[in-house]
C-alpha cells in the first residue's frame, strides 16, 4: 500500500516536470539556449561532484560561458 502511493506521488511529479519542460522548450518567450545551458551546467557540476573522491578534484568543473551546455575544461 504504501510502496503504490510513492509511486503514484512520484508519477505525478515526474509528470509535471516533464509538462514544463515542454511548456519552456516551445514558449515563443523562452531562453531555451539558457535554459539548456543551465541545466547542462547543474548535471556536470553533479557529475562532478560525484566523481571526485574517485578523481581527488574538488568537485567543481570548469565551464566556459555562451548559450551552449559548455566544455568541460578539465577532467
Amino acid at each position: 500500500m504504501t510502496s503504490e502511493i510513492i509511486s503514484g506521488v512520484i508519477t505525478v511529479l515526474t509528470a509535471i516536470v516533464g509538462v514544463a519542460i515542454i511548456a519552456v522548450i516551445v514558449s515563443k518567450g523562452a531562453q531555451t539556449p539558457q535554459v539548456l545551458s543551465a541545466g547542462g551546467q547543474a548535471f556536470s557540476q553533479a557529475l562532478g561532484t560525484a566523481v571526485s573522491p574517485v578523481t581527488g578534484g574538488s568537485g567543481m568543473l570548469g565551464f566556459t560561458g555562451g548559450t551552449s551546455l559548455g566544455t568541460i575544461q578539465n577532467f
